[in-house]
C-alpha cells in the first residue's frame, strides 16, 4: 500500500482541495491481489487504490469511455507470424499504467483510506491523472500510450486499433496492447531494445523477457513450435466449482442434445451459473473444442434452469479429463488462408434458428473460430449454409485486412470449404434464382468476393468438415477426430485423461 501511495504522489496524480457542495466526490478503496506465476507460485503481493467509478455522473466527470482491446484472433495471428519468421516474442508490463493518462474532466475523489492528510482531513483529491476504477481511465491511458507510439513512427492498424506496426530500414516491429499488458515482436532484437528503451523514458516500463504467461495464457515455445494452453486457469475453474475430483467425460456435450429455455426448473440462485459460464467463455481463447457447448449454455444466462447447470457440469467433467489441451503453432507453415464452414439447420428448438460455425487457418495454424446462432430462421439447409458462408467470409476479409496492415498479406484466393453442394454452387452463380429471392442481400456479398478472386469456395465431404465440431454435439469418436485435427495434446501421462 505504501509503494502504491508513493507512486501516486510521485506521479502527481492529485492535489488536495477544499470540498464544496457542488462537487461530485467519488469514493475509493484498496484492492489486494496475489500475483502468481504460470506454475502457481506467488510472484508478489499487490495493493492497488481503485476509485469507485460507479458514482461518476456522465456529462459531469466523464464523457466517452470506450477503449480498444486487442481481439483474441489478433493475439494468435501475432504469435503465428512471430514464430514463422523466427522472431523473438517478448512481453512488457507498464507499472501503474492508468496513472500516465491526463484527465480532461474535473474529477474529485475522497482521500485514500489509511493515508488521509492530518493537516487537512476534510479536503478531497482533485485528480489530474486517471486512476484505476474511473470510467474513462482505460480510454485516457490508451490515448496517451498510442500517441507515444505514433511519435516513434508506429502506425495503428485499421483492422485492430490495438495493434501497432513499425517498418523501417532497420527492420520491422509489431506491438500489441491489451490494457497495460503488451506483446512486442520484431525482426531484430536491437530494434526491439531500442523501442523498449524509448518507451521506458516516458512510462514505467518493465521488460518481462520472452513471452511465457500473458492474460492467463501459458505460452510454451520450443524449436519450431509455440503452444498456448490455459491449464492453470482451467484447474482454478474446477476448484471453484468443487469439481476438481469429478469423473471425466469424453465429450463436452451429449451427442444430439439440444438445450431449450423450458428444460428443468429455474435455479433459485443463478449467480453461480453465470459465474461459471463467464469463466468458460474466456477458456475458449485456447479451447475451440468447447466453443459449441459454451455457446449453448450462454443462451440461458438471463434465466438459467437446473438442466442448463447440468450441461455446464458436463463441460467441466470433459475439461477434467483434458486439462492440458491447447493450440499449437508451427513455424514451418505456409501463409495461405483457409476456412472450414458448417451450419446445423434448425439447431435451436425454441427459435428454429440454425447454428453456424467456422474455423480459419494460416497455413496449418488455427487462428480463429466461431460458434454462433444465426440472427434469422432459414427456410432450407442450403440457406443456412449460405448464411454461414457469408459470416465466415466477413471474418476472412477482416483477417486479410489485418495481415495487410501488418505487412504480410496472404496470397489470394483464400480457400473456403463447405460440405453443402447447394451453398457452394450458390456462391459461384451470379444469377438470382426464384428460390433464393427471399435471402437477404447482405448475405450475397460472398458472390462478390468470389468474382473478385478473393475467395475460392470448394466442396468438402462431411467427414472432413472440421467446422462440424462448432455446430452440434457429436459422437465421441467423431468429436475426438475433429478435435485432434484442431488442437495439440500433451503427453498422455500429463493429460489426466479418461
Amino acid at each position: 500500500m505504501k509503494d502504491e501511495y508513493r507512486a501516486l504522489i510521485d506521479n502527481q496524480t492529485w492535489s488536495l482541495v477544499p470540498r464544496s457542495p457542488s462537487m461530485n466526490v467519488v469514493g475509493c478503496r484498496w484492492v489486494y491481489k496475489l500475483k502468481e506465476r504460470a506454475d502457481g507460485s506467488i510472484e508478489r503481493h499487490k495493493a492497488r487504490l481503485v476509485a469507485k467509478g460507479f458514482n461518476q455522473e456522465q456529462g459531469v466527470d466523464f464523457t466517452n469511455t470506450f477503449s480498444p482491446v486487442a481481439k483474441a484472433t489478433t493475439v494468435r495471428i501475432l504469435l503465428s507470424i512471430g514464430l514463422s519468421r523466427q522472431w523473438s516474442i517478448r512481453q512488457l508490463d507498464v507499472k501503474n499504467a492508468f496513472l500516465h493518462g491526463d484527465l480532461a474532466e474535473e474529477v474529485y475523489m475522497s482521500q485514500p483510506p489509511g493515508f488521509i492528510d492530518s493537516s487537512c482531513p476534510d479536503y478531497v483529491c482533485k485528480l489530474h491523472r486517471s486512476i484505476y476504477g474511473l470510467r474513462q481511465a482505460p480510454r485516457v491511458w490508451f490515448h496517451s500510450f498510442s500517441q507515444a507510439l505514433l511519435s516513434l513512427g508506429f502506425q495503428s492498424s485499421q483492422a485492430d486499433n490495438s495493434l501497432f506496426t513499425l517498418h523501417s530500414s532497420a527492420g520491422s516491429v509489431l506491438l500489441l496492447v491489451y490494457v497495460d499488458d503488451i506483446i512486442i515482436t520484431g525482426s531484430t532484437d536491437s530494434l526491439i531494445n531500442h523501442i523498449v528503451n524509448q518507451l521506458s523514458r516516458r512510462f514505467h516500463m518493465k521488460d518481462l523477457g520472452d513471452l511465457h504467461y500473458f492474460l492467463g495464457l501459458e505460452v510454451h515455445r520450443s524449436s519450431g513450435h509455440l503452444r498456448l494452453t490455459q491449464t492453470k486457469y482451467l484447474l482454478s475453474i474446477l476448484s471453484s466449482a468443487n469439481m476438481i475430483d469429478c469423473k471425466p467425460q469424453p465429450t463436452p456435450v451429449t451427442s444430439g442434445r439440444k438445450l431449450s429455455m423450458s428444460d428443468g426448473l429455474l435455479l433459485p440462485n443463478p449467480h453461480e451459473y453465470r459465474r461459471l459460464v463467464g469463466a468458460l467463455q474466456y477458456l475458449t481463447f485456447t479451447r475451440p473444442d468447447i466453443s459449441y457447448s459454451v455457446q449453448q449454455v450462454c443462451q440461458f444466462m438471463h434465466s438459467p434452469r437446473d438442466a442448463h447447470l447440468q450441461a455446464v457440469k458436463r463441460i467441466l467433467r470433459y475439461l477434467k479429463g483434458t486439462p492440458g489441451l491447447g493450440i499449437n503453432f508451427s513455424a514451418n507453415s505456409p501463409s495461405t488462408l483457409s476456412c472450414f464452414v458448417d451450419a446445423n439447420w434448425v439447431g435451436c428448438p425454441d427459435t428454429r434458428r440454425s447454428t453456424m460455425g467456422h474455423c480459419v487457418f494460416i497455413g496449418h495454424n488455427l487462428i480463429s473460430w466461431s460458434a454462433k446462432k444465426q440472427l434469422t430462421a432459414a427456410l432450407s439447409s442450403t440457406e443456412s449454409e449460405y448464411k454461414a458462408l457469408s459470416h465466415a467470409s466477413a471474418d476472412l476479409l477482416w483477417i486479410s485486412y489485418l495481415l495487410r496492415d501488418i505487412g504480410f498479406p496472404a496470397p489470394l484466393p483464400c480457400n473456403l470449404f463447405s460440405d453443402n453442394m447447394g451453398a457452394t454452387q450458390l456462391a459461384h452463380n451470379p444469377v438470382f434464382h426464384a428460390r433464393t429471392k427471399h435471402v437477404e442481400l447482405s448475405y450475397h456479398f460472398v458472390r462478390e468476393l468470389v468474382s473478385k478472386g478473393f475467395l475460392q469456395v470448394s466442396f468438402v465431404r462431411s467427414n472432413n468438415q472440421l467446422a462440424d465440431i462448432f455446430t452440434k454435439g457429436l459422437p465421441s469418436s467423431q468429436f475426438c477426430y475433429f478435435r485432434d485435427k484442431l488442437m495439440w495434446h500433451p503427453p498422455h501421462h500429463l493429460a489426466g485423461g479418461w
